[in-house]
């Protein structure tokens, strides 16, 4: 994943990471624990905390693609694969509470070959 595919200029495009994934931008909002609205609207998807979210998505993205060989099979890895260490959540469920930094750190430190 480059990071450039999803932006346009220097913010990122939902339109443009959802097409990648091969889903909504809807859903692309649930998966970062946003609202739906927080997608449509050109000034909130340009808000902080919306680009904030997206950057944190294409970054776990991004350390996991290498793993799972696609785009699609990191995303669905990312929705769908309980972390150890953190009570069953996924690491969409972690990065929808804000915490993407944890799971960030969670795959460096397995990439090092620490078991979590």
């Amino acid at each position: 994943m480059q990071i450039t595919r999803f932006a346009d200029g220097a913010q990122f495009e939902p339109q443009k990471i959802a097409a990648v994934l091969r889903t909504s931008a809807e859903e692309i909002a649930m998966t970062v624990g946003l609202s739906k609205d927080a997608l449509q609207r050109r000034t909130r998807i340009h808000s902080d905390k919306t680009q904030r979210r997206l950057r944190e998505l294409v970054e776990v993205l991004n350390k996991v693609k290498w793993r799972f060989g696609s785009e699609l099979m990191a995303y669905a890895w990312y929705r769908s694969e309980p972390l150890a260490g953190f009570d069953g959540r996924t690491a969409m469920q972690l990065v929808q509470e804000g915490k993407a930094q944890q799971v960030l750190e969670y795959i460096d430190a397995v990439d090092a070959g620490v078991h979590a």
